[in-house]
């Protein structure tokens, strides 16, 4: 596990303020956190040096891609065993369709995020990509209706702004 990293208010607001649009240049986030630029900008890159901040992500939207129909995956292996999850998670994740694998406790062994054209396409994906696999013994599909992103991740105690 990973150890926690000390943050004082200047960092929490930098990552507030990056987290909700990671395009935001030094100037303005030194502008609204009340500090230089160099100080912001040194202050950022200890953040990524010290793995809090991971990287950048472009988000796109699947329907606007040809991919309107968005579901979860709950998949059974069977044997679950370690010389099988890492050929299972890196074929998963080479699928244009996966957008987020999980590796769970419980019933399920994973949880898997796609994105498809329609239900033709996920019918052919759960067949094809998934219980065609020897070591599925299980594919339960839910269909994501509407999905909504949540505040800034913050360490514990620390308030939303």
């Amino acid at each position: 596990m990973a150890e926690s990293v000390v943050l004082d208010p200047v960092d929490l607001h930098l990552l507030r303020l990056l987290q909700n649009d990671a395009r935001t240049t030094y100037r303005d986030l030194a502008a609204q956190v009340g500090v230089a630029p160099s100080t912001c900008l040194d202050r950022v890159t200890r953040l990524r040096r010290s793995g809090v901040i991971l990287g950048h992500r472009l988000q796109l939207d699947p329907a606007r891609l040809g991919r309107g129909l968005q579901a979860l995956l709950s998949v059974q292996v069977r044997p679950h065993r370690r010389e099988l999850v890492g050929p299972f998670v890196e074929r998963i994740r080479a699928l244009p369709e996966a957008r987020t694998v999980f590796h769970l406790t419980g019933p399920d062994d994973y949880l898997v995020h796609v994105a498809v054209a329609d239900m033709a396409d996920l019918q052919r994906l759960v067949l094809d990509e998934f219980t065609a696999r020897r070591e599925v013994a299980r594919v339960e599909t839910r269909l994501i209706f509407q999905q909504w992103e949540c505040g800034p991740l913050l360490p514990p105690g620390h308030a939303q702004s």
